[in-house]
C-alpha cells in the first residue's frame, strides 16, 4: 500500500517539476556537443533530476514525523489551560496524589497549593481523601457530597476521575471537580420548612373546629348558649384558614410571574390614599390615627396597581396593628432624581429588636407567634410584600429603633422594571 502512494507522490512531483526538469534535460544535450562526455552530462543531470525529486520530500516526511512525535508527547498530558476556563473548582493530581495543578475557582473554595504538595495539605477532609484513595486504587470514577459548617453552611458534590487510564501507573493523573449544592440543598430545606409550617398552621384551628364540633354533638347538644358562642369561634377558626389559604395561593401566583414585570402606570399618591380609606375604620377601632404627606406633583410608577394596593395595605395594616402603642402611623410619599421614588409607612410602637429584622420577610416567621394570631396574622404578609416588590424590582428598607418605632420602606427604580437587575432587600 506505501509503494503504490510513494509512486503517486512521486509523479505528481515530477508533474509539478516538468518546467525545471525540462531546462536541465536541454542544458545536458546542449553540453555533450560543447566537449562534456556523454556519460558525465547523463550524471550531472540525473543528480539534478534526483535532488528536486526526492531532497524536497525527504525534508517534508522529517518535518511531518517530528509533528507527529510532539503530538504523540503532548497526548498523554491534559490541556492545563482548559481547566483554568472551567467554572467548576478543578483540581488535577497524581497517583501519589501530589498536586500538579489547580485552577482559580479551586484556588477561591481550598486555598493555594505550593509546589509538590500533596491534597491533604488543603483537604482534610476524611471522606474525600477516602473517596481519592478508591479512584487511584480501582481506576474508576467515583463521587461523595461533603458539607461544611465553618465559616458557613455549604454542600458540594466532590467527583474523582482518572485522566488517562491507559497510561502507566507512574504517568496517571486524576481531575477531582467541586459542585455547588448550596443552594439546592437550602431550596429543599426551604420547601420542606415551608410545608412543615402550612401544615401547622392549617392543623390548629382545624383542630378546634373538630373540637368544637364533637363538642357540639355531644355535651352541648341542647345547651344554646354554648352553642351560639362555639359558633362564633368556629367562624373565626374558618376565616383564619380561609385567610391562610388565600395569601398561600397569593404567593404561588406571584412566584409563577415573577419573571415578568408590570406593564402598567400606578399614581402612588391616590392608590395608597384608597388604601387608607379602606382601612380607616380598621384604625379607628384600634384608636389609630393615619397620617398621609404627598409631594405636590403627582408620583407615578411602573406597576401593578392591584399588586400595589396589596402591598401598602399589608404595610399599613401591620403599622396599625403593632405600632397601636404610638397612636400615630406617618406615611410619606416622595420622588427625587437621584433616588427615584419612595413610600415609607412609620409607626411609633414598640419597634423590633434587631435580630428579628433581616428575617421579617421569611414564611411564617414571627417576632411574637402569640401576638401575631391575636392580631389575626398569617405570618405571609411581608413574604407577599417582597415578592410582589422583587417582581417591581423595587427594595425593601426596614429600619427599627425599640422602644421607638419602625419605618419601612418601598424604594422603586428611576428605570423601567424590565430593564434593571432583579436586587434582594436591604436591611438597615
Amino acid at each position: 500500500m506505501a509503494e503504490p502512494q510513494a509512486a503517486d507522490s512521486l509523479a505528481a512531483r515530477a508533474r509539478a517539476l516538468a518546467r525545471p526538469l525540462g531546462a536541465g534535460a536541454a542544458l545536458a544535450l546542449v553540453a555533450v556537443p560543447a566537449g562534456l562526455e556523454a556519460w558525465q552530462a547523463i550524471a550531472g543531470y540525473g543528480v539534478f533530476a534526483g535532488a528536486l525529486l526526492f531532497w524536497p520530500a525527504g525534508r517534508d516526511k522529517a518535518r511531518s514525523r517530528a509533528l507527529a512525535k510532539g503530538a504523540a508527547a503532548s497526548s498523554g498530558h491534559p490541556d492545563f489551560a482548559l481547566i483554568e476556563a472551567l467554572d467548576l473548582p478543578t483540581i488535577v493530581f497524581d497517583r501519589d496524589t501530589q498536586v500538579v495543578r489547580q485552577n482559580s475557582a479551586a484556588q477561591s473554595l481550598v486555598g493555594a497549593y505550593p509546589e509538590r504538595a500533596t491534597l491533604s495539605a488543603r483537604i482534610r477532609s476524611p471522606a474525600i481523601l477516602d473517596l481519592v484513595g478508591r479512584v487511584v486504587a480501582r481506576g474508576f470514577p467515583e463521587s461523595v457530597e461533603h458539607s461544611e459548617r465553618v465559616p458557613s453552611e455549604r454542600w458540594h458534590e466532590v467527583r474523582v476521575a482518572p485522566v488517562n487510564p491507559a497510561a502507566e501507573p507512574a504517568a496517571r493523573l486524576y481531575v477531582m471537580t467541586f459542585r455547588d449544592l448550596t443552594e439546592a440543598r437550602r431550596m429543599d430545606r426551604m420547601r420542606t420548612d415551608f410545608v412543615a409550617n402550612a401544615s401547622h398552621e392549617l392543623r390548629t384551628p382545624l383542630a378546634s373546629l373538630m373540637g368544637f364540633i364533637e363538642t357540639m354533638q355531644g355535651p352541648a347538644r341542647n345547651d344554646e348558649a354554648a352553642r351560639t358562642r362555639f359558633f362564633g369561634i368556629m367562624l373565626e377558626q374558618a376565616q383564619r384558614m380561609a385567610r391562610l389559604i388565600d395569601d398561600l395561593l397569593s404567593l404561588s401566583r406571584l412566584e409563577m410571574r415573577a419573571h415578568v414585570p408590570p406593564e402598567g402606570q400606578v399614581d402612588l399618591g391616590k392608590t395608597i390614599t384608597h388604601v387608607i380609606d379602606t382601612l380607616k375604620p380598621m384604625a379607628n377601632d384600634l384608636g389609630v390615627e393615619i397620617a398621609l404627606s404627598l409631594p405636590e406633583a403627582p408620583v407615578v410608577v411602573t406597576g401593578d396597581v392591584d399588586e400595589l394596593i396589596q402591598v401598602f395595605s399589608n404595610l399599613i395594616e401591620n403599622a396599625c396593628k403593632y405600632g397601636q402603642a404610638g397612636k400615630r402611623v406617618q406615611i410619606t410619599v416622595a420622588n427625587s432624581d437621584a433616588e427615584g421614588a419612595q413610600v415609607t409607612v412609620q409607626d411609633f410602637g414598640p419597634g423590633i429588636a434587631k435580630e428579628h429584622v433581616p428575617r421579617l420577610t421569611e414564611r411564617f416567621y414571627r417576632v411574637d407567634v402569640e401576638t401575631s394570631r391575636t392580631k389575626k396574622g398569617t405570618g405571609l404578609g411581608l413574604a407577599i410584600v417582597k415578592h410582589i416588590l422583587a417582581r417591581h424590582r423595587a427594595r425593601l428598607v426596614i429600619k427599627s429603633v425599640p422602644g421607638e418605632g419602625s419605618a419601612f420602606t418601598v424604594k422603586f427604580s428611576r428605570h423601567e422594571p424590565a430593564k434593571i437587575a432583579l436586587r434582594r432587600e436591604i436591611y438597615q
